[in-house]
């Protein structure tokens, strides 16, 4: 029949996870009518987006847990959260911790892969005006967000951004800055919906996870 067949994946295997009670990442096994088809000028980036992933399935970028009675529940978006040495934390709470200290104007938190978290915490902050980046601030921010959240969020590197890279509505593009901490920015996809385009090449030049 046609319709959504959902299916329930473990995050790290891609196996898919049979009976209830059960949590991963929410996929879906089947074609639908009116699923989209590729990604304006972009088909590379729909395909790396959707399908690379998981093959075979459509993932959607959302956590998902399947209750004892077998109903779905969205648990979030899957690229917000992170897993450091097994905890698994949202990037939305960092990056508030490090707003709320009076030089910092706006920060953008993403995952990068870690060799021994498994995934580190990477933060781009944009200072306040008049303010200096410098090691001293780096580490005075390293240890309020210790203060804030507790230590397993402390960031392990922290870009000084003097700007993000946003859309015109002033979306970030996170797949860009995950793109850049992860010194895999050879792919970017279309970046001429930005913005301001000139705030990725200084990302690239000053990017902090260098090969």
């Amino acid at each position: 029949f046609f319709g959504v067949k959902p299916v329930v994946l473990d995050a790290q295997t891609g196996v898919a996870l049979d009976g209830d009670g059960v949590e991963g990442v929410l996929c879906i096994a089947d074609s639908w009518p009116g699923q989209m088809r590729t990604v304006w000028g972009d088909h590379e980036r729909f395909m790396e987006t959707y399908f690379q992933q998981y093959p075979g399935y459509y993932f959607t970028g959302d956590g998902c847990r399947r209750d004892a009675d077998g109903y779905y529940w969205i648990t979030g978006r899957v690229d917000d959260v992170i897993n450091v040495s097994g905890h698994r934390m949202g990037t939305a709470e960092v990056e508030s911790a490090l707003v709320a200290h009076e030089k910092v104007a706006e920060a953008a938190v993403v995952g990068y892969p870690h060799p021994l978290k498994g995934q580190g915490i990477y933060a781009y902050v944009t200072l306040m005006n008049g303010v200096e980046p410098s090691d001293g601030l780096r580490a005075e921010l390293e240890k309020w967000v210790r203060t804030e959240i507790g230590p397993i969020a402390k960031p392990d590197l922290i870009q000084w951004a003097p700007g993000l890279p946003k859309t015109r509505s002033g979306k970030i593009m996170r797949r860009i800055l995950r793109k850049i901490a992860e010194d895999d920015f050879a792919a970017l996809g279309d970046i001429s919906t930005l913005a301001d385009p000139g705030v990725v090449d200084d990302l690239i030049e000053n990017r902090m996870n260098r090969h």
